[in-house]
């Protein structure tokens, strides 16, 4: 789809793609799972954890934070995450939202 193409959905369609587009790749939902089991902030333990390169875990941590499901602090010369709790759970309500309100209507 290209980008001159999303002004014909609304914006709640807008949204969700978004989401889900950050969400589709294995690597962030393993970074995800790692981060939100964790009780405190996490730095370079998601290299280790994930199996991925540093640069190839920013970059997935860079969209991760893109649409604010993570926050970042810098200590020292790192940058440590966690999850960023409101957003996860407004993220948390628009899938809910949009699986109850889909069904499973079938012929």
């Amino acid at each position: 789809m290209g980008l001159t193409k999303t002004d014909i959905f609304d914006s709640r369609q807008n949204k969700l793609a978004g989401i889900f587009k950050v969400l589709g790749h294995p690597a962030r939902i393993a970074i995800l799972e790692y981060i939100s089991k964790q009780n405190a902030c996490i730095c370079s333990d998601i290299v280790e954890e994930v199996g991925l390169a540093q640069p190839t875990i920013s970059q997935h941590l860079k969209e991760l934070k893109r649409i604010g499901l993570i926050e970042g602090e810098i200590e020292g010369n790192k940058v440590c995450y966690c999850i960023a709790q409101d957003r996860w759970k407004e993220i948390q309500s628009y899938l809910n939202t949009f699986f109850n309100e889909t069904g499973t209507h079938c012929c």
